[in-house]
C-alpha cells in the first residue's frame, strides 16, 4: 500500500474504526518517501509531499484507519530561568546547528553524549528525557558563501 496523501487528522474525533499507528521519527517527518511498517508487520509506502504530524491520517476505509505516531526519542532537556541564561544557551545551542524546541522556559534538542557534557560543563541543569520531539525550530545549517560571492567565517 503506498499513501500519498494526508487525509486529516485523528486527534479529536471519535470513530468506531481500527487505528493502526504508523511510527515516524522526527527527523523522517518532510521526507517525501518513506518505508514503513505498521504494528501489525504490514508494510506500507508513504509518498507525501506535505511534513507529517503526530495524529495525521495517511489512509482510512469502512473498518480501518492509517495514522501517524511521532516515536519519542532521547532529548537534552534545559530549563532556563531567565532571558539571560535562554540568549546564552540558545547561543551555544545555535552555533552546533542543532534542531531546537524552544519554550518560555525550557529548551530542548536531540540529545548527544558530547553537547549533554558540554551544556553540564557550561553549568546547565540538563538532563536526558525520552520524549516525543515536535514543535522544533528546524537547523538550516548554512554555507560559507552566499549567491553574490560573499562569505563570512566563524573565528575561533
Amino acid at each position: 500500500m503506498i499513501c500519498t496523501e494526508i487525509l486529516g487528522n485523528i486527534s479529536g474525533i471519535h470513530t468506531d474504526k481500527t487505528v493502526h499507528c504508523v511510527s515516524v521519527e522526527w527527523f523522517e517527518r518532510d521526507k517525501k518517501i518513506l518505508r514503513k511498517v505498521l504494528e501489525s508487520g504490514e508494510e506500507i509506502g508513504i509518498r507525501c509531499v506535505q511534513k507529517l504530524s503526530e495524529g495525521d491520517i495517511l489512509f482510512e476505509d469502512d473498518k480501518n484507519i492509517i495514522a501517524v505516531s511521532i516515536a519519542p526519542c532521547d532529548l537534552i532537556s534545559t530549563p532556563v530561568r531567565n532571558m539571560r541564561e535562554m540568549g546564552r544557551l540558545c547561543f551555544e545551542l545555535g552555533n552546533r546547528h542543532l534542531t531546537l524546541a524552544i519554550s518560555d522556559d525550557n529548551v530542548r534538542c536531540p540529545y548527544d553524549e558530547p553537547t549533554f557534557a558540554y551544556l553540564q560543563k557550561l553549568g546547565f541543569s540538563s538532563e536526558k528525557v525520552h520524549e516525543r520531539f515536535d514543535d522544533y525550530i528546524e537547523c538550516r545549517a548554512h554555507g560559507h558563501s552566499n549567491e553574490h560571492g560573499h562569505s563570512h567565517h566563524h573565528h575561533e
